[in-house]
């Protein structure tokens, strides 16, 4: 019973995760840029705001446990992505491919690019949950990144087809 209880507040641990991660997905849609100023956009805004609000006052918590040699390690790996994550707006394209190769570290599979082999040392000498939680981070900001870049495109896209617009009226 022990585990199946600390199997649930794991799932809803990553569910938290979830909503917010799609909550925050709604906020910076294309779709939400494409609703006209006004009662519902700011209406949407709103209710988004509220729902990330209270999913956020929702806190679950697993312990793991570990020995000093587990926690330097969960510290070091930690630390190794935060870096790459404050360098992120310097260089979204070096970014994106650290943290893949960060992730292939984490995987069984065989990987589309290359593996940080120092990362896989750090992550191998984590608790086995602690694993778990850090390729979960990773899909994440990928996942992340990913969607940041098809947005960027849409709106590079649209800033494009308004200069033609412009470019054919004064033709």
């Amino acid at each position: 019973r022990v585990e199946a209880f600390r199997d649930a507040a794991s799932a809803m641990e990553q569910e938290k995760e979830i909503l917010l991660e799609m909550i925050h997905n709604i906020q910076n849609s294309q779709d939400m840029r494409h609703i006209s100023e006004g009662e519902k956009r700011e209406e949407l805004n709103l209710t988004a705001n509220r729902l990330m609000g209270r999913t956020l006052t929702v806190e679950v918590s697993v312990e793991t446990i570990r020995n000093a040699q587990q926690q330097e390690s969960l510290q070091h790996a930690t630390k190794m992505i935060d870096e790459i994550v404050n360098k992120l707006l310097d260089d979204l394209e070096d970014a994106k491919i650290r943290l893949m190769s960060l992730y292939g570290a984490c995987t069984s599979d065989v990987p589309a690019g290359p593996i940080d082999q120092k990362f896989q040392s750090v992550v191998i000498g984590c608790a086995i949950e602690d694993q778990k939680k850090i390729k979960r981070r990773l899909e994440t900001l990928l996942r992340n990144l990913e969607n940041s870049e098809k947005s960027i495109t849409l709106l590079e896209h649209q800033k494009s087809s308004v200069r033609q617009s412009c470019n054919s009226k004064q033709d």
